[in-house]
């Protein structure tokens, strides 16, 4: 992923504060369009709306967060398509202008695109969904593995916000005030804005890609092969360009990342620890502390400070100057005048406290000033203090001056690259540490151990570069290597080394060690091919498929040289697809395999082959079928001298109800070539399965299909029926084939006196299973019927309103009814007290296995439901009519349908005004019988005549279960 340098090359600090306040904005505006994008049903922004739309689908919500693509995959995407790149920067200068934020595409750079994508979530979030809406990005993408997801955050660290300052310095943008500070972040203090600004820093200063191991695969672009083979998608590779953002050599070393040394001046100047001893030929001067030990004829220590004349007050003695002395002559001194006074001792100097010098450190540095730096401090540690160079700063040609004298001029990369110090090189105070402009400087990168930015001398030659970056890698092809040059003020042009065609290793250090490079050059190493170039491929029915080194004058046998390095039952022939050259286009050549395992036809083989051998069920593989009575019906690999009996113990045996006298086998044969002709074959199949009757067997062809039949009747075992209610002895019975109504009430014995025959409800499954699917086809016909259809076309465009709003409410409660009232599955039947009445009639129905036939007791009263002031059951009174049982409940309301009143009788028949009958149309003047139901129905609304027929069917269906419910059973 690109990031931006320490130097951030080609952008200022302040178009990076734009680029953050960009995004931020960005992000601001995606967050308020989330409630206004509609989502399709798969959760994502209608591909066919507005840019700005498609990809604000509650990006700021977690779960959106989670599922976004990485920084890498997004990158990804952006190399192999660059042409998104300019549809992403109009996509978010979109969303700025619909904010009031005046920006332009072509003012968003590419490094501020990518630093955004590489550090924020929530843009990432947003982008994917924009992706996805484009077609960018499949939802395949976001189900892949997100290990790499936590490398490319910036692992937590503080990101500015926009500030006012920050949106006023935006190129072209307009932004008022108000809207400005609503932005702002709430800091507590100073120091924590500046802690935030030196960890943006800070993070600049590398890349967000990993170190890459040399045993790593290389990183490639792959493109689409035509074909699916292992050797075109190693060649079918690219080699992308390095976009690894280089940084400036030994940068790294003076960012101070403890925040806890924190200078006089707030700066966070710190000081390179002093861990060299202080030597015998150490000089003293004033502010130097000096510990005196003496033991022997006394025991005491004393500690003295040189004052500004270089004088110490010794006891006894007075007054001592050792200012200028070594520390090994001032102890001589000492010793001297300290032994006079007392006798037989013996006498120590160390060096208690280093004094401190005052050193000016200026030219091209972060802090430059004076510094009062430790006696002992090189150049190396006033440049630390100072924070080190600024980017303009040099790193190879400092210069230590004493007044106008120059003491020596310094070149960290002694100490950065070879680790050599500068402990030589003291300080005295009023010396100035000078720091110009860096010299000339040569970016390189790819394959080099070190790539970065590197300050070179004015005659520094390419193999002095390489040195200095640690030398190239071993994946380096150095007949690769091109270089980007300026010519000063005039243009750039790329060149490249010229090494000797086919040349030695010798003759291209040669060139490398003569070609000198020069300010501004940026050299690219390019790696070598990703792939091997003396290499076969083996896949397919293998033990050990995969890639194998070439050799010349390689035979097939060398691969394939047993049965032993293949699976089990091969294809009879494989094949070889060779890349021909010159343009490597493939080209097919099929072998023998048996021939080639016994070391005939032996094919010569040529880098890049691809040896693919097949299984003998891959190709055109053979089939057999076994249906029927088996434990594992279905089709089955046809091995070699497979016959009937082998296929139906591959299929687990029979099962107990197999006929084994006979089974079906149908044959097919190509007849002519031209069509297929099929056979029928008995098969004796129980016999065949006896070791002695083998020869009923029958061997099998590819495409034979063998059918093991059931033996007759046994589905009918077990078969039963249920008897319930008003029946002498109410159970369940087993079931003849055949066997009727009336001779199962028979061996019931017959009804009970308290029985009504007349409401017996017949329950049978199938009935159940038809009425379900009727109920689910009637209410889909309901629910997608148009509106146009439910009102009558000559209406005014009010009352079609009106209309339409009770249409839908009396469509609601229709279908409220329908899904309420499972499907009964009741079969209307004619039956009485006397079973020799209708016996052997058409009455007297055939049983089935699974028939619940309920008796109920006679209910002694009349139902009315529906449309009527009191749905209640009214006691019945022979004789009586319709009409005078609604009339004993109220009689109907205002939105019955009094022209299509029924009556539903205790059977489970229906009588309607268009029944037909001796009753004609007078439905309420049909005599009634105790459980029948008077059914009031809603007076239908609306002027289509499908639509009144739907629902006046749907509610005679939703009425019918009311009988049943009389006898109990729901």
């Amino acid at each position: 992923m690109r990031i931006l340098s320490t130097t951030y090359l080609g952008c200022s600090w302040r178009s990076l504060r734009w680029a953050i306040t960009l995004i931020a904005l960005s992000g601001h505006l995606i967050a308020q369009q989330s409630q206004l994008a509609p989502p399709n049903n798969d959760g994502m922004s209608d591909p066919g709306q507005s840019s700005s739309l498609a990809a604000t689908n509650s990006v700021s919500d977690d779960a959106s967060l989670r599922n976004a693509l990485t920084a890498s995959q997004i990158d990804t995407i952006l190399q192999q398509k660059p042409e998104v790149v300019i549809e992403l920067k109009s996509f978010v200068s979109d969303q700025l202008q619909q904010q009031g934020v005046n920006t332009q595409a072509d003012s968003i750079t590419d490094e501020m695109l990518f630093n955004q994508i590489a550090t924020r979530p929530d843009l990432r979030a947003s982008i994917t969904l924009w992706m996805r809406a484009r077609g960018y990005a499949s939802s395949a993408d976001l189900h892949r593995s997100f290990s790499d997801s936590e490398n490319d955050d910036d692992g937590g660290a503080l990101r500015p916000g926009p500030t006012l300052d920050s949106l006023s310095q935006i190129p072209g943008t307009t932004l008022s005030s108000a809207n400005a500070s609503a932005m702002l972040p709430s800091t507590a203090n100073p120091a924590a804005s500046a802690g935030i600004s030196s960890s943006l820093q800070g993070k600049q200063g590398g890349s967000v890609k990993q170190a890459r191991n040399i045993t790593d695969d290389p990183e490639v672009l792959r493109l689409p092969t035509p074909y699916n083979l292992q050797s075109l998608r190693d060649l079918y590779t690219q080699i992308p360009q390095n976009t690894i953002k280089l940084k400036r050599f030994g940068s790294d070393m003076f960012i101070n990342r403890d925040s806890s040394l924190l200078s006089r001046n707030g700066l966070g100047q710190g000081n390179l620890p002093i861990d060299l001893p202080v030597g015998p030929d150490y000089i003293l001067g004033p502010g130097d502390g000096i510990t005196i030990n003496l033991w022997g004829g006394i025991s005491q220590s004393l500690t003295r400070v040189i004052d500004r004349e270089g004088k110490v007050v010794l006891p006894e003695v007075g007054s001592l100057v050792i200012a200028g002395l070594t520390l090994q002559h001032a102890q001589i001194t000492i010793a001297n005048a300290l032994k006079q006074q007392f006798r037989n001792a013996q006498i120590d100097i160390t060096i208690a406290r280093l004094r401190t010098v005052r050193v000016y450190v200026v030219g091209d540095v972060q802090r430059p000033g004076a510094y009062e730096l430790s006696s002992l401090s090189t150049p190396l540690n006033a440049l630390y203090a100072a924070g080190g160079p600024t980017g303009i700063g040099s790193l190879r040609t400092m210069h230590h001056l004493r007044g106008k004298q120059i003491i020596r001029d310094i070149d960290l990369y002694d100490f950065l690259l070879h680790g050599l110090r500068m402990d030589d090189d003291r300080f005295e105070s009023g010396d100035t540490l000078l720091v110009p402009p860096a010299g000339p400087q040569v970016a390189i990168g790819g394959m080099v151990k070190r790539p970065a930015i590197y300050e070179v001398r004015s005659s520094s030659s390419l193999a002095e570069l390489l040195e200095d970056a640690g030398g190239t890698t071993v994946m380096a092809a150095l007949n690769h290597v091109t270089i980007e040059r300026i010519q000063a003020n005039q243009q750039r042009e790329t060149i490249s080394l010229d090494p000797p065609a086919g040349g030695d290793p010798q003759s291209t250090s040669e060139v490398i060690a003569r070609f000198n490079v020069k300010d501004g050059d940026r050299i690219q190493v390019a790696p070598i091919l990703p792939y091997s170039e003396r290499a076969i491929y083996v896949e397919g029915h293998v033990v050990r498929p995969g890639k194998y080194p070439y050799k010349d004058g390689m035979q097939l046998s060398a691969v394939l040289g047993t049965y032993k390095d293949l699976l089990p039952e091969p294809a009879m022939h494989g094949e070889i697809i060779r890349l021909a050259a010159p343009d490597l286009h493939p080209e097919t050549m099929q072998f023998d395999l048996a021939e080639v395992l016994i070391g005939n036809n032996n094919v010569l083989l040529q880098p890049f082959d691809t040896i693919r051998i097949f299984g003998r069920y891959e190709v055109d593989s053979p089939q057999v079928t076994i249906r029927g009575e088996v434990l594992r019906p279905g089709a089955y690999a046809l091995s070699q001298g497979m016959t009937s009996a082998q296929l139906v113990k591959m299929a687990g045996g029979f099962k107990r109800d197999a006929l084994l006298d006979s089974a079906d086998l149908t044959s097919y044969t190509i007849q002519d070539e031209k069509k297929i002709v099929s056979q029928r074959l008995s098969v004796r199949i129980g016999e065949a399965l006896k070791a002695e009757y083998q020869r009923d067997d029958v061997a099998l062809k590819a495409g034979d299909v063998l059918t093991i039949h059931q033996i007759s009747g046994w589905n009918d075992i077990g078969t039963s029926v249920t008897l319930e209610g008003e029946v002498t002895y109410p159970g369940s019975y087993g079931l003849q084939e055949g066997e009727r109504l009336s001779s199962v009430l028979r061996r019931a014995g017959e009804f009970r006196g308290t029985a009504y025959p007349s409401g017996a409800v017949l329950i049978r499954t199938q009935v159940r299973d038809l009425e379900e699917k009727s109920r689910a086809e009637l209410i889909r016909q309901i629910e997608s019927t148009s509106a146009a259809s439910r009102i009558s076309p000559s209406l005014t465009a009010q009352d079609q309103s009106s209309t339409l709003q009770a249409v839908a409410a009396q469509q609601a409660e229709v279908l409220q009814r329908l899904k309420s009232q499972p499907a009964s599955g009741r079969l209307v039947i004619h039956v009485g007290t006397d079973i020799k009445s209708w016996e052997n009639t058409d009455a007297d129905i055939e049983m089935r296995s699974g028939d619940v036939l309920t008796v109920p007791k006679r209910p002694g009263f009349v139902l009315v439901s529906g449309q009527v002031y009191n749905s209640s059951a009214i006691t019945f009174v022979p004789g009586k009519v319709a009409g005078w049982y609604l009339r004993r409940a109220g009689g109907s309301n205002d939105v019955a349908d009094r022209k299509d009143i029924f009556v539903i009788r205790a059977n489970g028949s229906v009588v309607g005004r268009r029944s037909g009958g001796w009753y004609g149309t007078n439905v309420i003047g049909t005599r009634l019988e105790p459980g029948d139901v008077v059914v009031v129905p809603q007076r239908i609304l609306g002027g289509s005549l499908f639509w009144r027929n739907l629902l006046t069917v749907a509610q005679i269906s939703s009425s019918i279960a009311i009988t049943a419910a009389v006898a109990g059973i729901i």
